[in-house]
């Protein structure tokens, strides 16, 4: 009998490998979904109020406008980027669906409109990352001062105008005895779940944000994911800034503020890994949630709303402290 080499012997099979990481992926989302349920839960010893249905549905409709924030900051973070234009792009996709309301005649062309708009600016927060060099906080947040300053200067600072119908029925309306924005959100996770995990578009994005140069040598134009990535993530802080006035049936120039921080933290708590290449939306749906639980208990306390974003940039601190070691290797290899 031939043994086999030891080197081969000694490495564990690819599927092995993969297998484990699903494991450890689902494991971990589990862990979060569970820790939400115990925290509707212990709310009954804050408040008899909440704890119940009502309750469920209110964070249902609040975590909404996150979940759909939080999966485009996920795509961009697995690429190995970070989209910190995302608050005034929800800000424009607000502002430009209450002004713009009624102008096109129909508001079935005013939303794919605004859309639009808002993958521009994305695809040129990518031209900025990918050609010009430029770190994608920077490139990112000086597009964010840019569109923010945009939208001030368009409304003289008073956003005018009501949020279209469309999304006052998607926010305010419901199908039997359930809300329309309880069955979009399962919608819109299952099918940006599929995207993510079970189509050749994702794992060319987990592909690109593991080792770029490796996906380079494959075949893959890391560039096209990379855009695609970016595009998506401002479309989706422009489709949540629509969802944002229909549910307050208008717009503020603050709106996407208290956005951003907990799109990074929902994708980290989810367990994605903040220098790319490794992630679950599963998870970060359950990190959605799960903030906007914590959320709700802190203002039944009594409690400042900034201890959240406390909470919050603890969390994104501590998983970089996890990940110095990764960082660090990272570094050395783009040297």
């Amino acid at each position: 009998m031939i043994n086999a080499p030891p080197s081969t012997a000694l490495q564990p099979p690819a599927d092995t490998r993969r297998t484990g990481r699903i494991r450890s992926e689902t494991i971990s989302t589990a862990a979060i979904f569970a820790l939400t349920i115990i925290l509707i839960l212990a709310s009954r010893f804050v408040s008899p109020a909440l704890g119940s249905w009502d309750q469920v549905d209110t964070i249902i409709t609040l975590a909404s406008f996150l979940i759909v924030v939080a999966f485009g900051q996920g795509l961009v973070i697995l690429v190995g980027g970070l989209d910190l234009s995302i608050a005034s792009l929800i800000t424009l996709g607000g502002v430009l669906s209450t002004t713009w309301n009624g102008s096109f005649g129909s508001e079935w062309a005013l939303i794919p409109t605004v859309l639009v708009i808002c993958a521009c600016i994305g695809t040129l927060n990518a031209v900025g990352v990918i050609w010009l060099k430029i770190p994608p906080f920077i490139m990112t947040m000086a597009m964010g001062i840019i569109v923010a300053s945009a939208a001030l200067g368009y409304t003289s600072g008073t956003p005018r105008g009501a949020a279209p119908d469309a999304f006052l029925a998607l926010m305010k309306g419901s199908i039997g005895d359930v809300s329309a924005v309880l069955i979009f959100v399962v919608v819109f996770v299952v099918l940006a779940w599929i995207l993510q995990s079970a189509t050749a578009f994702g794992r060319r994005l987990y592909a690109v944000g593991a080792n770029p140069e490796a996906a380079r040598i494959a075949g893959i134009a890391t560039w096209r994911p990379i855009m695609a990535a970016y595009a998506l993530s401002a479309a989706c802080a422009g489709f949540a800034g629509l969802m944002l006035v229909g549910y307050a049936n208008g717009a503020t120039l603050r709106m996407g503020d208290s956005y951003l921080l907990p799109s990074i933290a929902s994708v980290v708590i989810g367990g994605s890994s903040i220098l790319g290449g490794r992630g679950s939306f599963a998870g970060t749906v359950g990190g959605a949630i799960l903030l906007t639980t914590l959320g709700t208990v802190i203002s039944a306390l009594g409690m400042q709303q900034g201890w959240r974003t406390v909470i919050e940039g603890a969390i994104i601190v501590g998983a970089l402290l996890l990940l110095r070691e990764e960082l660090v290797m990272k570094l050395r290899s783009a040297r």
